[in-house]
């Protein structure tokens, strides 16, 4: 198989048939053996049910239907689980990405030898406050700590080798920074595509404000795993070492000094009445638990198995 295109939504019942028609004319023209998977992330208008009819005149839908609504990133989690194709292309249910851009993107992973290229949104048709803003300081900042040079990390029409995203373990909500899960993995051939984007056509964005504060904490939950992801140790073991350690010749000072002056018959003060007594109290706990937790973070990523974090409802044509 060519192609698989993964499309995760959520109450797009009126652009599902336009876009199987586009995606099937262009697959067609371009003599691809495709599949087309819709991932139904607890949609509670009649979208289920216009997939239901799509697979059942056209064995090249495949559908997914969730238990509730888990987001995007476990959507495309189980969409590309499930995936076959050589290529496999993402895209959002809205329309505003085009299936024209297939047949090139396709090109660039087979022929130029990609391992993932994204789409960049060059010119947007979005809110300026509610996407367009959020995506700017998104993407300057993903490219800062990424050193991945894409203009729009977020973009939904993306292209991939197979073996990508077999290996990439996409939850909560990082389907934004894929590109970066993708790095960290070892797949460092990433390149970008300027694609067409068009106004929503239906509908309403299902998108809020809280995307903005979303997207910045999962930049740095995703930049600490980068780096530590797969060595907690090295960041908790070594702060809570150096604190305790602080900490420890402190106490020792303290006490050191107390016998001194008591030897000397000078003056004392009882050790609880120095201030220094209970910075290195802290430092020693605050230490150890540190140590503790990158020790507990060592052991849960030995142990740790590859437990999904949605429940798919139904399946078609699987």
């Amino acid at each position: 198989m060519n192609i698989s295109v993964v499309i995760p939504l959520l109450n797009e019942e009126e652009s599902l048939p336009e876009l199987y028609d586009w995606i099937a004319s262009v697959m067609q023209s371009n003599q691809f053996l495709y599949e087309i998977i819709f991932i139904d992330d607890g949609s509670t208008d009649n979208s289920w049910k216009i997939i239901e009819e799509l697979s059942g005149k056209h064995t090249s839908v495949k559908g997914i239907r969730f238990q509730k609504n888990y987001g995007k990133s476990q959507a495309l989690d189980a969409g590309f689980e499930l995936a076959q194709g050589r290529v496999v292309i993402t895209m959002d249910a809205d329309l505003q990405d085009s299936p024209d851009e297939i047949p090139a993107l396709y090109q660039l992973i087979t022929e130029e030898n990609f391992d993932l290229v994204s789409g960049w949104k060059k010119k947007r048709y979005d809110s300026v406050i509610a996407k367009n803003l959020p995506s700017k300081l998104f993407n300057w900042a993903a490219r800062k700590t990424s050193g991945l040079k894409l203009h729009d990390f977020n973009c939904g029409l993306k292209a991939y080798k197979n073996a990508v995203v077999k290996s990439v373990k996409v939850s909560g909500e990082m389907h934004r920074y894929i590109p970066v899960l993708a790095k960290n993995e070892g797949f460092t051939n990433i390149g970008e595509k300027v694609v067409q984007h068009q106004a929503r056509k239906y509908g309403e964005t299902k998108f809020g404000m809280n995307r903005f504060v979303n997207g910045f904490l999962d930049l740095i939950t995703i930049s600490f795993l980068s780096k530590f992801g797969k060595r907690p140790m090295h960041i908790f073991g070594l702060w809570g070492t150096l604190m305790f350690v602080f900490g420890f010749l402190s106490a020792a000072y303290i006490g050191a000094m107390k016998l001194y002056k008591l030897s000397a018959g000078l003056k004392t003060i009882l050790i609880t009445d120095n201030p220094w007594f209970y910075i290195a109290l802290t430092c020693m706990v605050l230490g150890t638990q540190l140590f503790l937790a990158g020790f507990i973070g060592e052991l849960l990523i030995k142990s740790r198995n590859k437990e999904k974090h949605y429940a798919i409802k139904e399946k078609l044509n699987f």
